[in-house]
């Protein structure tokens, strides 16, 4: 079975991640893609929104796609989980990362075994660092165009949120920021 992983911390999901896994299923071939929210991302010290919160809205917004799954296997951990460690338990075909992580692929724990193990895909909004593609051997890329990020949203810009809880997205962000429990 050819299966895809798409991790992140999804703090909070927006339509750039639903864009992603839309163009995922319709450009790899693939027979399954794996949602993986992080407990926390190894390269990060804090997350905004709980594990259990980001893993539930995930569920949320992709309950309806039959080739979707949301593995709570990250969070589980309940600390960093690496990729090289999610890669090895579910030895995905694809491992889909964001053009942000292609700058900071070298510090990723594992990263030459994790390119021996499974073929990268980028999603990319705008210009991609050419480089970086060919010096990890890259050449699957998902353009997708919704100029949002989730840094954006927990600072208040409240755009491109899903429908199926885009209140449930405002309201946490926007009480969370007006208690000051974030920047």
């Amino acid at each position: 079975m050819k299966t895809a992983i798409f991790g992140g911390s999804f703090d909070p999901v927006h339509l750039g991640h639903i864009e992603i896994v839309k163009k995922a299923l319709n450009e790899l071939d693939i027979d399954k893609l794996i949602i993986m929210p992080n407990y926390l991302n190894p390269l990060k010290n804090h997350f905004s929104a709980p594990p259990e919160i980001r893993l539930n809205w995930l569920k949320k917004v992709f309950h309806n796609y039959p080739k979707v799954e949301v593995s709570n296997f990250e969070i589980k951990q309940n600390r960093p989980v690496y990729s090289i460690e999610t890669i090895q338990k579910f030895k995905p075909t694809y491992f889909i990362i964001g053009n942000d992580n292609l700058k900071t692929l070298h510090k990723w724990k594992n990263i030459d075994k994790i390119l021996n193990l499974t073929k990268f895909v980028v999603a990319t909004r705008g210009k991609v660092d050419e480089k970086l593609l060919k010096k990890y051997n890259i050449d699957k890329i998902l353009k997708i165009n919704v100029p949002i990020s989730s840094t954006e949203i927990r600072n208040g810009k409240f755009k491109y949120l899903p429908k199926e809880i885009e209140n449930e997205i405002k309201e946490y962000y926007g009480q969370n920021k007006k208690n000051n429990q974030f920047a």
